[in-house]
């Protein structure tokens, strides 16, 4: 990543020499430490934790280690910044659709994250803490759509856990978004899910398939794995409200709940299955994202400027 920001192909001792002189730094640390963390936030304004174990089977296979990141990562910040006085505004803690209703260790782990984060405000009386929670960011590392890209590429089968999935697929700039309005104007203690699109996974195969007559196999459902994801539950959708283009979950602690009450703007739990894009409207979202075959190089994986 220092390499991409500073437009450089080799890792040269310069470099590593002049990384503290940038106005971006980089810093080898884990969240897991308690003592790596604590040094790293010293002079922070801002933090967005997005620190995880976020693949599903691997955190089914391995839950200790996802609570250890997922989990104990958190608190560590939490703590940090009540046991050092760290002058730290505002923490934003990157979550899941998968903490909502959990079914898997990834999204339990998630869910207990954000309880970790939303109750900081109370420990750290000076700072902010907020979560943000979305889907599937498209074409993100280890999402399906590389994965298609790659059997399609090699000639392969495309291969479909099942044909009835459906999930939220978000642009990498709306997740960015979500987080930059979380630091604007979410409340101690709220939770920003943004407005979504939804599709039927085997549609997005089948665009991105198109005409080059490649089978379709269904594998079955992975360890841990929904047929589809629900954002918001029922049981938060009353503590639910509209914040622009987003909607913020109040918190269930009333030590938090401040201000005015506001009308609820769901009436029930917001899930994938609930509106879903048509074959039709799923091409043209991946043409618009420049995600078709065409629209990424064949050796970098990257999209074609």
């Amino acid at each position: 990543m220092r390499l991409e920001y500073q437009n450089r192909i080799a890792a040269t001792d310069e470099i590593i020499y002049r990384n503290f002189e940038q106005l971006l730094t980089f810093r080898i640390g884990d969240v897991r430490d308690y003592q790596s963390v604590a040094g790293v936030m010293r002079e922070a304004d801002i933090v967005v934790n997005a620190a995880a174990m976020k693949q599903v089977p691997t955190c089914e296979y391995f839950p200790f280690e996802a609570v250890r990141t997922n989990i104990e990562g958190a608190e560590n910040i939490v703590r940090a910044i009540q046991t050092q006085n760290l002058p730290v505004e505002t923490v934003v803690g990157i979550s899941t659709d998968k903490a909502c209703k959990p079914v898997n260790v990834m999204g339990m782990t998630k869910s207990i994250q954000e309880r970790v984060f939303i109750q900081g405000n109370m420990r750290c009386r000076n700072t902010r803490f907020v979560c943000v929670r979305y889907g599937n960011v498209l074409a993100s590392r280890g999402s399906v759509i590389p994965l298609f890209h790659e059997q399609i590429r090699a000639g392969c089968p495309v291969t479909l856990t099942t044909r009835d999935m459906t999930r939220f697929l978000l642009g990498l700039d709306d997740a960015v978004d979500t987080v930059f309005e979380a630091i604007r104007n979410a409340a101690p203690g709220e939770t920003f899910v943004p407005k979504a699109p939804a599709a039927v996974i085997e549609n997005v195969a089948k665009a991105l398939i198109g005409d080059r007559g490649l089978n379709i196999v269904v594998t079955g459902i992975r360890p841990g794995e929904k047929i589809h994801e629900i954002i918001i539950s029922e049981e938060e959708a009353y503590r639910t409200v509209k914040r622009g283009r987003w909607y913020a979950i109040r918190p269930m602690l009333p030590e938090l709940t401040t201000g005015k009450p506001e009308p609820a703007a769901l009436s029930g739990e917001y899930s994938s299955c609930s509106s879903v894009l048509s074959y039709e409207e799923t091409v043209q979202m991946l043409k618009a994202r420049k995600l078709m075959i065409e629209d990424i190089d064949i050796k970098t994986g990257d999209t074609l400027q």
